[in-house]
C-alpha cells in the first residue's frame, strides 16, 4: 500500500507535511515518540508557565525549516538529490533524539560523561539497522563525513535550522519577544559556495538580529537565575541519589548506578530510551520521603517550587559569603555535616557566547564573489564584544 503522507498542525508554522515514507517510519519509531515526554526547556516553566512544549515539537519544527531550506537551495541550482534531501530531513529529526530527561539540565550527569550527541548517534545506528541501511546518508550527514558539508551545517552549525526553530519556538511559548527572528528571510538568503553554507549579502542585518536574539534569550530565559537554580538543584538531586544508592524505577536505577560500558551499549540504549521526564519526576516524588535528609530536602523544595536562593555577579564569590551561608544553615541544623553542606550551598559559573569565532563561522557571500565572516563586515554589530564569552558567577543556597 502506497504512503499518502501526513500533515501536522504546528502553532508556529501552520501545517507541517511528512511526505516521505522513510521520514514517516522514523517519526513513528518508539525512540522518536519518546521525545513527546521530554520538555524542551527543562524547568523554564517555573518562570514562564507556557514553556511546556516538548522535544518532539521542536524536532518537527526544525524538520519543517530544513524542508524550506533545502527547497530554497534547490531552486537556486544547488545540487541536492532526493535521497540527500530525505537524509538531511532525517538527520535534523533525530539530531536531538539522544536527549535524556530534562534535556541539557542533566547532560553528562544522568549518564555520566556521555553527551546527548553520542546517544543520538547510537539511536540513529539502531534505527538504521532496523530499516536496513535507509539512514546511511543521514548518519554521514550527522557525523559530518558526507562530501557535501553544507548539509551538516544545516543540521549543526552557527546558522542551523535547529537554532532557528528553538529561538522562535521558545520565544513563542515563553512570551519573550526578544527571541523572535526573521527565519523566513534568512532561509531565503541561504546559498552554497565552494561546498560551504553561506548567506547572501542582503541578509547581514537578519543574521545580526538572529545572533542578538540568541544572546538575549540565553540571559533572559535559558540562564534565568530561577531556572538556573532549579536545574542545579536537579543535578545535585541526581548526584546525591547516586552517591547514597537511592532506589528508584528499574530503568532509572540502571542508568543511575551503572557506569556507561561501551561493551554493553545495547543494554544502556535499551534502558535509556525508556526514560523521560516522568521517570525522574516520579523518583523525586518518592525521594522527598527518603531517610537521607539532604536528598529529601532538595526533592521537597524542588517539587514545591521552594527553590534555593541564587545570586549572580561578575566577580568570583568570596569565601566569606560561602562561610556565612553555611553558618546560617548550621545555626538552624547544627548537626549538618560539611559533606551535606556541599549540597546545600554551592557556587558555579553560567557562560554564554553569542558568536564563536573560533568555531564554525557565518560567512557572507558578496555580489563580487568575495566571502567575509559576519564579524568582519563593515559596520556590523557583531564585533569582538559579542564574540567574547560572557560568564557570571553564582552562589546557590538553601534559605533558612
Amino acid at each position: 500500500m502506497s504512503f499518502k503522507g501526513k500533515i501536522i498542525n504546528d502553532p508556529i508554522y501552520g501545517f507541517i507535511s511528512i511526505d516521505d515514507p522513510v521520514v514517516f517510519r522514523v517519526v513513528s519509531h518508539p525512540y522518536y515518540q519518546r521525545l513527546r515526554r521530554i520538555y524542551q526547556m527543562a524547568f523554564a516553566h517555573l518562570v514562564y508557565p507556557g514553556a511546556v512544549h516538548t522535544r518532539m515539537a521542536h524536532s518537527l519544527g526544525a524538520y519543517h525549516l530544513m524542508c524550506q531550506a533545502l527547497g530554497e537551495l534547490q531552486r537556486k541550482g544547488i545540487d541536492v538529490s532526493p535521497e540527500e534531501a530525505t537524509a538531511a530531513k532525517v538527520a535534523i529529526l533525530l539530531h536531538d533524539v539522544g536527549h535524556g530527561p530534562f534535556s541539557h539540565a542533566l547532560e553528562g550527569t544522568l549518564v555520566q560523561g556521555v553527551h546527548h550527541e553520542t546517544m543520538s548517534r547510537l539511536i540513529m545506528e539502531h534505527i538504521n539497522a532496523e530499516l536496513n541501511g535507509a539512514l546511511d546518508i543521514a548518519l554521514a550527514i550527522f557525523n559530518n563525513t558526507y562530501h557535501k558539508p553544507f548539509l551538516h551545517q544545516l543540521v549543526s552549525g552557527q546558522l542551523d535550522v535547529d537554532r532557528m526553530d528553538y529561538l522562535n519556538r521558545d520565544s513563542f511559548f515563553t512570551g519573550v519577544s526578544e527571541g523572535v527572528i526573521g527565519y523566513d528571510r534568512i532561509i531565503k538568503m541561504l546559498t552554497v559556495h565552494n561546498g560551504q553554507l553561506m548567506v547572501e549579502e542582503k541578509a547581514v542585518y537578519s543574521i545580526e538580529k538572529f545572533l542578538v536574539a540568541r544572546r538575549l534569550m540565553y540571559w533572559q530565559v535559558y540562564l534565568h537565575k530561577t531556572v538556573l537554580a532549579a536545574e542545579q538543584m536537579l543535578v545535585r538531586i541526581v548526584r546525591r541519589a547516586r552517591e547514597i544508592g537511592a532506589n528508584c524505577h528499574p530503568n532509572l536505577h540502571y542508568v543511575l548506578h551503572n557506569k556507561p560500558d561501551t561493551e554493553d551499549a545495547a543494554e544502556l540504549l535499551r534502558r535509556f530510551t525508556m526514560l523521560d521526564d516522568v521517570d525522574v519526576l516520579m523518583a523525586i516524588k518518592e525521594w522527598q520521603h527518603h531517610p537521607d535528609r539532604v536528598l529529601a530536602t532538595m526533592c521537597t523544595c524542588l517539587l514545591n517550587r521552594n527553590l534555593f536562593k541564587i545570586k549572580l555577579q561578575s566577580e568570583p564569590i568570596a569565601q566569606e559569603i560561602m562561610d556565612a551561608k553555611k553558618a546560617a544553615i548550621q545555626s538552624v541544623h547544627p548537626d549538618v555535616t560539611e559533606e551535606e553542606l556541599g549540597y546545600l550551598v554551592f557556587t558555579g559559573e553560567a557562560r554564554n557566547t553569542t558568536y564563536k569565532t573560533d568555531d564554525e563561522r557565518i560567512n557572507i557571500l558578496f555580489k563580487d564573489g568575495s566571502v567575509r565572516d559576519i564579524s568582519q563586515v563593515d559596520n556590523a554589530l557583531i564585533q569582538q564584544s559579542l564574540a567574547a564569552t560572557v560568564g557570571k558567577q553564582y552562589i546557590c543556597y538553601l534559605s533558612v
